[in-house]
């Protein structure tokens, strides 16, 4: 049996909401009888807030759970957030210093503070190192905040840190083809490994038969699910539906669910332009699955130059057999749709273009009821956790 290490520094933990990809895998390791720790911060980069767990909740625990101080932020993107990371990667070192050592470090990343600690303390002392990456960044923070040259030289650094960890691991986790192949890049010891985010479809398929709710049949709901911020161009959806109302078309509901800072702006959007919209918040998961489950169509907007790949929602939206009509320029993603027939693909930014797409649905039950089968048998293949994390525990954190 081995002592495996877990370094993720957004994870959620016992009592907080999510699908989280880290506790499916500790669970499955821990079943095997392996001595497993996860570290992770103090502090919730969801609500913002510290968090605090009571002794009972440790101790139903199967595994160890080791939670460091930060100091926490408000604004996701700010330089009190990237201090922040780097008080918790000064908290992990002298926590890794002071602790035995273990057979193996699994990293997620981001943040590159806390791998970069985890992959020079693994280097020092000859442990396996094996990074699983989430997000790329300092692409995603360019997205945000992208001057020429200006952002070349603020984010030097990072980029630095994140070639020293990618060329650190021993093996790399990823979770999509495109993170995989960009820490390729650094990397010539493994040939790395992606593994979708995905979701248990059995128990998606559970809580959505047990949740389901009721829909008027002279209606079209249209769903989106995720964090309501800068990454996603909700406004360019609703452009689109104004665009149909136009045409008379005054029967499609565009179901938003979840939270994030532009949430109020959106919905004054929706409001101005007279859609018709609900905005539901941030929902536990059983509950957003019996929503979803019970629309037609589902929207994947990402905006343009987007670091994002293959993204929690999607696996939701194949999982709930639903078509998706997409606007993210992530070939990988396009290439899916595309192979499986699971929906369409949009010129990105284009309330036009999108809004024929969302027509063509609308109008053909047929070809919604298709895609969507298509897009379940995508769910079944490549994102169901259930085939395709054993896979990954068997051969890369066991092998």
């Amino acid at each position: 049996m081995k002592d495996i290490l877990i370094v993720a520094h957004f994870t959620q933990v016992p009592g907080e909401q999510g699908n989280g990809r880290f506790w499916y895998i500790v669970d499955m390791l821990a079943n095997k009888g392996h001595d497993i720790e996860v570290v992770t911060t103090q502090f919730s980069h969801r609500t913002k807030k510290q968090r605090t767990l009571t002794d009972q909740q440790l101790n139903q625990l199967k595994y160890k759970l080791t939670m460091l101080n930060e100091s926490g932020y408000k604004k996701n993107v700010s330089f009190k957030r990237f201090y922040s990371h780097y008080i918790f990667s000064r908290n992990l070192k002298s926590y890794l210093n002071n602790r035995k050592k273990p057979d193996v470090i699994y990293c997620a990343v981001p943040s590159l503070d806390a791998a970069y600690v985890a992959a020079q303390y693994a280097s020092k002392n000859n442990i396996k190192f094996i990074i699983d990456i989430q997000d790329l960044w300092p692409e995603a923070f360019k997205m945000v905040f992208n001057v020429p040259l200006i952002s070349d030289v603020l984010f030097y650094p990072m980029n630095k840190k994140a070639d020293y960890i990618y060329k650190t691991a021993d093996e790399i986790i990823a979770v999509s083809e495109t993170y995989k192949r960009r820490a390729l890049t650094v990397n010539n010891k493994c040939q790395g490994k992606s593994v979708f985010l995905g979701t248990d479809l059995t128990y998606f398929d559970k809580v959505s038969k047990e949740n389901l709710v009721s829909k008027p049949v002279d209606e079209i709901w249209l769903a989106y699910i995720g964090t309501l911020g800068h990454s996603y161009e909700l406004n360019c959806v609703i452009d689109a539906l104004s665009i149909l109302k136009e045409k008379g078309i005054n029967n499609i509901k565009f179901i938003v669910m979840g939270d994030g800072p532009l949430k109020s702006q959106f919905q004054e959007y929706a409001k101005a332009k007279q859609i018709f919209a609900e905005f539901t918040g941030r929902l536990n998961y059983e509950e957003m699955a019996g929503i979803l489950k019970s629309c037609d169509l589902t929207v994947n907007p990402i905006k343009a130059n987007s670091a994002g790949s293959i993204i929690n929602k999607v696996g939701d939206y194949a999982a709930a057999g639903l078509p998706v009509i997409n606007t993210q320029e992530s070939q990988e993603y396009r290439d899916l749709i595309s192979e499986y027939n699971s929906g369409l693909n949009c010129k990105n930014g284009d309330p036009i273009d999108l809004s024929e797409s969302i027509l063509s649905l609308y109008k053909d039950s047929t070809l919604r009821k298709k895609m969507g089968e298509n897009n379940r048998k995508l769910a079944e293949e490549k994102f169901d956790r259930n085939k395709t994390y054993p896979k990954l525990i068997s051969r890369t954190l066991l092998g």
